[in-house]
């Protein structure tokens, strides 16, 4: 069975649910913190951007990468899903610094931490800011890695 997204007007770091929630977003893989939806996290709760400082600095001895997710806790029943979904912060010959696979990769990871931890996920439209990727090649692979299995997903746009 599959759950719809939900899309509503409003502020990812405020999830408008009961039970457990998670907050995902996705980060550059160059460690790179400072614009973009991160400040809005950063104003709310300072544990994600010192982990994923923190992360990045160890990248040598662990699993920092694009693809990657990692989950910190800033309340009882709120998680931040740290996602590395981008190759560096700025549109070159490369294209724009979003990757879709990487995002496909962490959204599967993230499904599986959700499910874990009974928890329905909130984000803002990720990839699709500074990343410079397009909502309609993100919304699938949000629908076939959550929503297909069941995962409660509100999307956020700032009113």
């Amino acid at each position: 069975m599959t759950t719809p997204l939900k899309i509503i007007a409003g502020d990812a770091t405020s999830p408008q649910a009961k039970g457990p929630k998670v907050v995902a977003h996705v980060c550059n893989d160059l460690g790179g913190w400072g614009k973009g939806f991160v400040l809005a996290l950063s104003r709310r709760w300072p544990e994600p951007e010192a982990a994923y400082r923190a992360w990045h600095r160890g990248r040598s001895g662990n699993d920092f990468g694009l693809g990657a997710v990692q989950v910190v806790r800033v309340k009882p029943d709120v998680w931040v899903a740290n996602m590395v979904g981008q190759r560096g912060m700025r549109t070159g010959s490369g294209g724009p610094p979003i990757r879709y696979e990487a995002v496909e990769r962490c959204l599967n990871l993230l499904a599986d931490h959700a499910l874990r931890l009974d928890a329905s996920v909130h984000m803002p439209r990720i990839g699709c800011g500074l990343a410079g990727g397009t909502w309609t090649r993100i919304e699938p692979l949000i629908t076939t890695a959550l929503c297909a299995r069941d995962i409660d997903v509100t999307v956020y746009d700032r009113s």
